[in-house]
């Protein structure tokens, strides 16, 4: 019960501070809201009237209460460039977001781990020493450029993959966005011609996020790998004769399990976050493309919903990994 209460408290208080930060960026961004509602011909009384409709006349602390009952209910404000409700925008574009980001970890959180225990078992082999270039590749090369040499390899010229966006025109519309994610939506659809599409449309910008993240993956599974390979229990079990895979599959995996959760949920939460480069290489209509475009247009409201919603959801995240390697491993409770 202890460890629940802390759980529901370290959430709340990570909620807190990414209001704290939200709001306080609205007033250190050098950006007026007054004079980029009424223009800046606009006469000192009409200033101030909207100055004053907006609330931004009173007090500081006032002010924050406000916003944070306006974010409590749902309201984000509303969007400079669409004129929409932000939280209206995000509700549209987020879920392209999260389904790539889902299949980015779904293959990269496999392969680094395969690549980390291959590299782990073998240390310093031609595997292990693959895995580590790999790593290396996968921390130094900037994500925008793999995506942009990506598109000119295995689209312009191989044909192997769809180009950018999620879907090809002929089967934009022919499908009911139920879900928001196209896969779901076409797979429950019945249309395998448009399912097809939308595998061949989503797989190029995955895998250059999945290499993205495997990186740091696959070094922590090997690190974890090398660390329990060189402990007692595992000399002991070897001179019992247990083999190499029995001594992994039953003694170091679940050994190394809270830790390789943690680092893939960390990355997922990363994808959900960094995606910003990859969506707009590759003109994927997620939160990612949503900011830059706000970013450009200097859309502030546009620029904390879109944040705001991505820290949220790097809290939840992080607090459900604690939980979940907390239920693992009762030593690592918070």
């Amino acid at each position: 019960m202890l460890g629940f209460i802390n759980w529901i408290a370290s959430l709340l208080i990570g909620l807190l501070a990414l209001l704290l930060v939200t709001f306080a960026f609205t007033h250190i961004a050098s950006i007026d809201p007054v004079i980029r509602i009424v223009g800046d011909k606009a006469s000192q009384a009409t200033y101030d009237a909207k100055r004053a409709e907006l609330g931004l006349d009173k007090p500081l602390p006032q002010q924050f209460l406000v916003y944070a009952g306006q974010v409590l209910r749902g309201d984000l404000g509303t969007s400079w460039s669409t004129g929409q409700p932000v939280a209206s925008d995000l509700v549209r574009v987020f879920p392209a977001t999260f389904e790539l980001a889902t299949v980015a970890i779904i293959i990269g959180g496999t392969l680094g781990v395969g690549l980390g225990l291959l590299a782990g078992l073998w240390p310093g082999g031609w595997r292990d020493s693959l895995v580590r270039v790999i790593s290396l590749l996968g921390y130094s090369v900037p994500i925008f450029w793999l995506g942009l040499l990506s598109l000119l390899l295995f689209y312009a010229r191989l044909h192997w993959f769809g180009g950018p966006g999620r879907q090809d025109v002929a089967f934009e519309f022919t499908t009911e966005r139920r879900t928001g994610m196209v896969l779901i939506d076409t797979w429950l659809s019945g249309d395998m011609g448009a399912f097809r599409d939308a595998i061949s449309h989503i797989a190029l910008p995955a895998l250059v996020l999945a290499f993205y993240s495997l990186a740091g993956i696959s070094r922590l599974t090997r690190t974890a790998v090398l660390e329990e390979l060189g402990k007692e229990y595992v000399v002991t079990a070897r001179a019992k004769g247990a083999g190499q895979f029995r001594i992994i599959f039953r003694h170091v995996l679940p050994n190394i399990r809270a830790s390789v959760i943690t680092v893939v949920a960390l990355s997922y939460a990363v994808l959900l976050e960094g995606a910003v480069f990859t969506e707009t290489v590759f003109a994927w209509p997620g939160i990612g493309r949503y900011l830059t475009i706000s970013m450009f247009a200097a859309d502030v409201p546009a620029i904390l919903g879109g944040t705001l919603v991505i820290g949220v959801c790097f809290i939840i995240l992080n607090t459900l990994t604690d939980l979940i390697v907390g239920g693992l491993d009762p030593r690592l409770k918070p």
